[in-house]
């Protein structure tokens, strides 16, 4: 078999990307001109349930088939990130027993293009039945879905991106489009702050650092045995290799737990620096120390523990000390490093 082999110049990856675009812009179209279509007092009536789901804490359930179920799952994902409680429902398996997640305050919203999806048609008189809201999200508003919902959201598109004007894509892309437009405006009107949104994404960036407290990222004292002022140079050397946390606590002798001073390798390194060869023998961990080392408290969030160790004039941070409340001072809880802020992906 004779193989052809295409070559590909610069004029064919010209047209490839000006094809790209056109499609893009297309999509873009698509969704400008849905938004002249929507009826003003129909999103307003789909915007009251969706804010009465969050008074009353009920759920937001979202159906669809083939492609529309796709974005059905988006949109749920979407209104479940940012504090709405929502779910996907497989229109096949509700009416074999998973109706069941759907209550009486729940609001139904229904995608389908052509509005006439027989499996959603199915469901929609047993949604009626209890009592559920119904939006329709649908691109024909004179569908039989349409025709059996509270509120109907038009979705129309004049044709698909396909080429062959069959391949649901600026369908689609409308919907989903819709779909974000109303999460947008109900974090809103809801007043979603960063922390709110937060509280979803403890494991994304933002999550991190609106959530993650010093307490939270510090190794704790137990894992770190205090030095005593007269602890000599070479058993602070053992100590802070020993450990492995390269940096070394120096307790109180008059009170168990409270910290005196903090030593750092550049603690170390500075003392030996500023001190002849022959006395380094005669050198104790009260000599090493700093002894007013800026401290943290325990709550304090882990980024700004961040910033804390960023402008510090006097020299360069890399260890802080957390501290709590004690009668006598301050007690140390654990030591938070940069290195640990790094790892949690707070820098």
């Amino acid at each position: 078999m004779a193989v052809v082999c295409r070559r590909i110049t610069a004029s064919s990856r010209t047209y490839s990307l000006s094809a790209l675009t056109r499609c893009l812009q297309e999509e873009a179209a698509a969704i400008a001109v849905a938004a002249e279509r929507l009826s003003s007092s129909q999103v307003e009536k789909a915007l009251v349930l969706l804010e009465r789901c969050g008074d009353q804490r009920a759920k937001l359930v979202i159906t669809g088939v083939g492609k529309s179920g796709i974005v059905a799952r988006k949109i749920a994902a979407t209104f479940s990130s940012i504090g709405l409680m929502a779910l996907y429902l497989n229109p096949l398996d509700a009416m074999h027993g998973d109706l069941g997640v759907v209550a009486q305050e729940d609001v139904c919203l229904l995608l389908s293009n052509s509005g006439e999806t027989a499996e959603l048609l199915e469901v929609l008189p047993h949604l009626k039945r209890r009592g559920t809201a119904r939006i329709a999200l649908v691109g024909k508003p004179d569908s039989s879905l349409a025709r059996g919902s509270d509120v109907v959201l038009e979705a129309s598109v004049d044709r698909e991106v396909c080429p062959l004007n069959l391949a649901p894509t600026a369908s689609t892309a409308v919907a989903m489009a819709i779909g974000d437009a109303l999460a947008a405006i109900w974090m809103e009107r809801r007043n979603i702050s960063p922390a709110d949104f937060a509280f979803n994404h403890p494991a994304g960036s933002l999550g991190k650092q609106l959530t993650l407290t010093a307490s939270d990222l510090m190794v704790p004292v137990a894992k770190v045995q205090p030095l005593q002022p007269n602890t000599s140079l070479q058993d602070v050397i053992c100590k802070l290799t020993q450990d492995g946390i390269g940096s070394g606590w120096v307790e109180d002798p008059s009170t168990a737990g409270l910290l005196l001073g903090l030593i750092t390798d550049g603690d170390l390194r500075r003392a030996l620096r500023d001190h002849s060869a022959e006395n380094w023998a005669s050198l104790s961990a009260a000599d090493l120390m700093t002894a007013d080392p800026i401290t943290v408290d325990a709550d304090l969030l882990a980024v700004e523990a961040i910033k804390q160790m960023e402008c510090n004039r006097r020299k360069p941070i890399s260890v802080l000390p957390v501290v709590g409340p004690d009668s006598s001072g301050n007690l140390l809880l654990g030591l938070l490093r940069l290195h640990d802020l790094i790892q949690a992906g707070l820098t």
